[in-house]
């Protein structure tokens, strides 16, 4: 979210270093009636909570998705460490999922559930973009049935839209992967999300988004509904 300035640069700069030595904790958590992932079916009714800490830029996320509605949805639990300063962010993320392998502190390459993935990239302001790459675990595999280091780049552009802040994304797989099911280079995640902070009380909103979600790739449509509780 960009920030305006109203003040003299010298005191806007000494604020904001007064901000960065400054703890801050995220809890929360998403209920969404399905689990779309980059243009991927993951789940059908879902909690979604998250839990983190950030200082200096430098930020330590966990993330769960557990299925409320059909018990065969896998859990997921993800942890986060990431860096930003200014536009500019990097990252590694540890997923892990309840199948094939239902241990959480087994590592085995060929027997692991965990995936690991870093990623790299800008917020310009007015549009974002990401690129992320499993580097390790439970990746998907190739044509030639060898590790894809599977990867996907993911391209934002945040707006306003009668009071209501919209996020339209696109975002492409570029080489072979079981992992997002492609051949070669797809375009698998055409979205467009509306978020808007419903009131409750003077003091307390809940942000309620929904969200249209195209996969040209795999021919798949959803509509996500969804809202976030935090405090």
């Amino acid at each position: 979210m960009k920030k305006i300035v109203l003040m003299a640069m010298l005191f806007a700069t000494g604020m904001s270093a007064m901000a960065q030595d400054e703890i801050e904790t995220t809890i929360g958590a998403d209920f969404v009636n399905q689990y779309i992932w980059r243009g991927q079916e993951c789940g059908d009714v879902s909690i979604q909570p998250t839990l983190g800490i950030s200082y200096a830029g430098l930020s330590l996320s966990a993330w769960g998705s557990v299925g409320l509605s059909n018990t065969a949805d896998a859990k997921e639990f993800d942890l986060t460490l990431a860096y930003t300063t200014g536009g500019f962010n990097i990252g590694v993320t540890d997923y892990w999922f309840n199948s094939p392998e239902e241990r959480y502190f087994l590592y085995d390459a060929h027997q692991t559930s965990h995936i690991f993935e870093a990623n790299i990239g800008y917020d310009f302001g007015v549009a974002s973009l990401q690129w992320f790459t499993n580097f390790a675990g439970n990746d998907g595999l190739n044509k030639d049935g060898k590790r894809a280091y599977s990867s996907y780049v993911e391209a934002n552009v945040p707006f306003k839209l009668a009071t209501i802040d919209w996020t339209a994304t696109a975002g492409a797989v570029p080489f072979a992967t079981d992992f997002y099911g492609t051949s070669g280079f797809a375009v698998t995640n055409l979205s467009l999300k509306a978020t808007k902070d419903v009131k409750v009380t003077d003091s307390f909103s809940i942000p309620v988004f929904g969200q249209v979600v195209g996969n040209p790739c795999s021919q798949k449509a959803y509509l996500v509904f969804g809202f976030t509780l935090q405090p």
